[in-house]
């Protein structure tokens, strides 16, 4: 069963799919599929709620996601002929958050649960924010269709009401839109509701937090495997969190596996992903996943066949392209390790001499740094492991790198940054890339119709942007003291990587990724309040010295 936002169309007694489930083999299997339009969605009735909160106990008509899908499992196990009285449930995306909320309380009959790129997070990590900075691109395209009403259950083709817009140059757009406010004002109005709760939230309080179902994943019944993609640009966080909070939150019995491979959003269920941007990841890893651990899962827990010999986790290590399983995540045999940033550049597992001292960059909101090379109109999905080389050229970006790599490094688990830093004004963001350095006599691709050069690639293995004022708190920013040595640290989505003999590793370190993230004004105001003559020049440092050691830690494979 599949249950979603984005309609289950064809409608009508005599209208089907041409084709049924994400996995062409549990087709094949003559498994039931069942798809439901969610409450207050295209035919359902009802009013919809985005990410709608689990009510952990329930009074009178009170409703939720969990109770919705008990209802329907109910219906269904009592009234569909030659059902076998199990079922399982999957989605990718805003389907994936559907997934991940039957799991509280679920029906008996539910036996065998994947949420896949969950909706877990949308303030922390997912699709809307990260880290509390609003992920523009998304958000607007989004919600111009998406978060439009509906007057009374309708199907796609008499929906009309879409707010209309153009262009072919996204970063000229946004940045001709300005502030945040200017987007009410040009195209919202008062017509889409989540927009405006957004902007009356723009820090982590009680409305977000009640979007956060992790804490409720607790005394589950059904089995989990909880996928995602190291290179999906919209929930990468809701795959790694919501397995950890399962992991935490209830008993090491438990079946619970996390597969995250080398892909895109939904990427594990195209028919071939052997390739993904310019990189070749050597064999078909899609369908590898879907005959080894999707169908055997279903198979075993819906019909009691073959053996549960799924593992902890799943992982496709990138670079040396390899399919690894271990008994935890991040695995047992690893060990964190910290790379400190150093002067001109370098960076090195040895930390930094007290004669050292800092890297200057001016961050200027009227010139942000594009968050990939070119012109592009919609945000695309390959900005996740472009090259960097576009980025290293600004002034208002700083590199480090190691040295040639004597030996392979293999990261499998977090990265966290710890940056030691101080600004001229009082807020500003940061965002922190680990990079793959290809060396410089690496051969181009074969064929290469996009005539792509690998040599001295810069291979984005993991970005993330974190919002200044939240360095201490989501729920209650603070503004930078001008001029004072500050502290940022923060959490990357975690990593499944080698870094080859020969290659080297780079960090990168900025303060804008436009349009994908919004700006910010580098002033301490309520943002999504801002006017355009807030916007500001701040003069930003990083510390590398010997009393403020800049560093990223990460998790290496022994």
């Amino acid at each position: 069963m599949t249950r979603t936002p984005y309609t289950v169309s064809p409608y009508g007694e005599n209208n089907y799919r041409r084709s049924l489930g994400q996995n062409t083999l549990l087709l094949e299997e003559g498994f039931i599929f069942v798809y439901q339009d969610v409450r207050g969605k295209w035919m359902s009735e009802g009013d919809f709620i985005d990410v709608r909160p689990d009510i952990a106990n329930k009074k009178g008509n009170q409703v939720d996601e969990s109770s919705d899908t008990y209802d329907t499992i109910d219906w269904l196990i009592k009234n569909l002929p030659n059902n076998n009285g199990k079922v399982g449930i999957e989605g990718i995306s805003y389907p994936g958050f559907y997934s991940t909320a039957s799991l509280p309380n679920a029906h008996p009959a539910l036996k065998a649960v994947s949420p896949q790129a969950p909706v877990t997070d949308w303030f922390i990590g997912d699709d809307f924010h990260h880290n509390g900075a609003l992920f523009l691109m998304d958000a607007f395209s989004f919600i111009t269709s998406f978060g439009v009403p509906r007057p009374q259950p309708i199907t796609p083709a008499q929906f009309k009401t879409g707010i209309k817009f153009k262009y072919t140059d996204n970063y000229k757009f946004y940045l001709k839109m300005g502030a945040l406010p200017n987007y009410k004002t040009h195209y919202f109005g008062d017509s889409v509701k989540f927009w405006n709760d957004m902007m009356a939230h723009p820090n982590y309080d009680s409305f977000w937090q009640a979007m956060n179902i992790r804490p409720h994943l607790k005394k589950l019944t059904p089995a989990t495997m909880v996928v995602g993609g190291f290179f999906d640009a919209e929930d990468c966080f809701g795959a790694l969190h919501v397995f950890d909070a399962i992991e935490k939150q209830n008993p090491a019995s438990h079946p619970n596996t996390l597969v995250m491979g080398p892909w895109y959003h939904g990427g594990w269920e195209s028919p071939d992903m052997q390739h993904f941007g310019d990189q070749d990841f050597g064999s078909n890893t899609s369908k590898w996943f879907r005959e080894n651990l999707e169908l055997p899962f279903f198979k075993y827990y819906l019909k009691g066949e073959g053996e549960n010999t799924l593992p902890k986790a799943a992982i496709y290590i990138s670079g040396s392209n390899e399919w690894k399983k271990f008994s935890k995540w991040p695995p047992e045999n690893s060990t964190e390790k910290t790379m400190y940033l150093h002067a001109n550049g370098k960076l090195s597992f040895d930390a930094p001499t007290s004669g050292e001292g800092f890297d200057e960059y001016v961050s200027d909101p009227s010139s942000p740094v594009p968050y990939q090379d070119g012109v592009q109109r919609g945000r695309t999905r390959e900005y996740m492991l472009d090259d960097q080389r576009f980025a290293e050229r600004r002034p208002d970006v700083k590199t480090y790198q190691t040295d040639t790599l004597s030996s392979d490094i293999t990261l499998t688990g977090p990265v966290v940054a710890d940056l030691l830093t101080s600004i001229s004004t009082t807020d500003a963001d940061y965002v922190v890339k680990l990079i793959d350095v290809f060396p410089d006599n690496y051969p181009a691709p074969t064929p290469n119709p996009k005539s792509v050069q690998l040599a001295g690639y810069e291979m984005l293995v993991r970005g993330e942007i974190f919002r200044g004022k939240y360095r201490n708190s989501f729920e209650k920013p603070e503004p930078f003291v001008p001029g004072k040595v500050t502290e940022v640290k923060y959490n990357l989505p975690d990593v499944g990587h080698t870094f080859r003999k020969g290659h080297r590793i780079m960090i990168q370190i900025q303060s804008s990724w436009f349009p994908l993230a919004d700006r910010n004004p580098q002033k301490f105001v309520d943002i999504t309040q801002a006017k355009d003559s807030d916007f500001q020049k701040s003069n930003i440092r990083i510390y590398h010295d010997g009393q403020n050691k800049s560093s990223i830690k990460v998790t290496v494979l022994e």
